[in-house]
């Protein structure tokens, strides 16, 4: 049988291929971003939504699941150009190619197409299941619309949910990594690929800056486990260059365009 994905494995196992997926992008202001208002609060400070797609010689995994279609209109200022699946498409990856789905923490931004991914096994750390299908989030109003109450209905209902604890390596060379900080649960990818180690840091690092000045973004769950993530981050990585923040328009710059795509919305990582 024909391996239809064949044009996008690394050939060596145990490595992977790495690819950005930037599905939205949102006009913001830096005090929106960095936790502390500050002379530069008001300044425009674009963002970027994204999904990450690895690929080794024997799996499919999608890190996050973005925004639903459903959702998308009720996100201030956010230009929504079309479903995650809809963006894998353009590689030939089907949503049922799609045997992972690792999702690095619950909020609606992370979660939104895990419904429409029929065959993944979700992948969650237990702490943040424990805390947003337990009595502290309900009664957070503050935190109550980061979460959307169908995904994890589905999730819980899927049958396909793996809870994880703490550090596993999920897959040859493959690990994931609880952090905390962002979330109760918040956890980083780190992948082995032909350049070294990349380090997925998702919200545990929304921006470049989050490392570079040592500033947290405003929304969080424990500060100290903010710095500890930017620590870990850099631990786990084995070059700042292939540390990928989960919200930063520069990936799109620093990483190179993909042949496949026209549109300038995906990069290959590694």
């Amino acid at each position: 049988m024909t391996d239809s994905l064949a044009h996008l494995r690394p050939g060596t196992p145990g490595t992977w291929r790495v690819w950005a997926l930037a599905y939205g992008m949102r006009r913001g202001q830096r005090g929106q971003h960095f936790l502390g208002h500050d002379e530069r609060s008001a300044e425009p400070h674009p963002t970027a939504y994204y999904v990450w797609l690895a690929v080794s010689d024997t799996d499919v995994v999608l890190v996050d699941a973005g925004i639903a279609p459903s959702r998308a209109a009720a996100v201030p200022g956010l230009q929504y150009s079309g479903s995650p699946v809809d963006l894998l498409g353009r590689f030939g990856v089907r949503a049922e190619d799609v045997g992972w789905s690792v999702l690095t923490h619950l909020h609606y931004d992370h979660t939104g197409v895990v419904a429409d991914l029929p065959a993944a096994t979700y992948v969650v750390q237990q702490a943040e299941w424990e805390y947003w299908t337990g009595p502290w989030a309900q009664r957070l109003t503050r935190e109550r619309w980061l979460c959307a109450p169908e995904d994890l209905e589905h999730l819980a209902a899927s049958g396909r949910r793996r809870d994880v604890a703490g550090d596993v390596e999920l897959l040859p060379g493959l690990s994931l990594h609880l952090v905390g900080g962002h979330t109760a649960g918040m956890q980083l990818v780190r992948l082995a690929t032909a350049a070294g180690h990349v380090v997925l840091a998702s919200d545990a690092a929304h921006f470049y800056e989050n490392l570079t000045s040592d500033r947290p973004a405003p929304i969080l769950h424990t500060m100290a486990a903010v710095y500890g993530a930017f620590d870990r981050i850099t631990e786990l990585a084995d070059d700042a260059g292939l540390i990928v923040p989960g919200h930063d328009p520069g990936v799109l710059e620093r990483f190179p365009a993909d042949g496949a795509d026209r549109t300038g919305s995906v990069v290959r990582i590694a």
